[in-house]
């Protein structure tokens, strides 16, 4: 994939890859909105997601999920957008994600997330299972389904493993920039 459409810019990948930390960083750095698709399902449900999937099933959350990236995109069309992991499985998510504008993925190996994951107390109460596999196994499973979505639609792939949040965020940024073909914020273009 190589051409953008929007102005925005979206972030994938799996959860505990950074993309909230990254995404606000990134709002911070040029001053547009970052929003944040499962902040917003939990607003939108009144509950988390762990509880839409025991309470509803998986097929309910991605319903709601499809509902609310067009709806963030429609309200945000430059802003930047922070993805569930599994906001890709959906070819509409994935259409709608391209459209917005610039994809960047940011990946770690299934070990890091596991620890990473391990490490967040609130993601093991809020977040559910996807597996019957312990965390390892699961991670290793959904990231082999769920790769070829994220390949699809991203424009950048980026180690967000060994680098941390605030480079992750340089390389984006650096990246978004010259796909936009306009100078970095704060930067004045050279004289023609």
């Amino acid at each position: 994939m190589s051409e953008t459409n929007g102005g925005g810019l979206a972030l994938v990948g799996y959860r505990g890859t950074g993309k909230s930390t990254v995404g606000r960083l990134l709002a911070e750095r040029t001053g547009r909105t970052f929003v944040d698709v499962d902040d917003a399902i939990v607003a939108r449900a009144g509950r988390t997601i762990r509880a839409i999937f025991e309470e509803s099933g998986e097929p309910a959350f991605r319903e709601i999920e499809e509902a609310v990236v067009r709806d963030l995109i429609a309200a945000h069309p430059d802003g930047i957008l922070g993805t569930g992991g599994g906001t890709i499985v959906r070819e509409a998510n994935r259409r709608a994600i391209r459209g917005h504008g610039f994809v960047a993925w940011l990946q770690a190996d299934a070990d890091e997330l596991a620890r990473r994951l391990e490490a967040d107390s609130a993601t093991r109460e809020t977040r559910p299972s996807l597996t019957s596999k312990g965390a390892l196994a699961e991670i290793a499973e959904v990231l082999e389904y769920r790769t070829p979505f994220y390949r699809e639609v991203a424009h950048l792939v980026v180690d967000a493993q060994s680098r941390g949040p605030a480079e992750v965020a340089d390389l984006i940024l650096e990246h978004w920039t010259r796909a936009r073909g306009v100078p970095k914020p704060g930067v004045t273009p050279p004289c023609s």
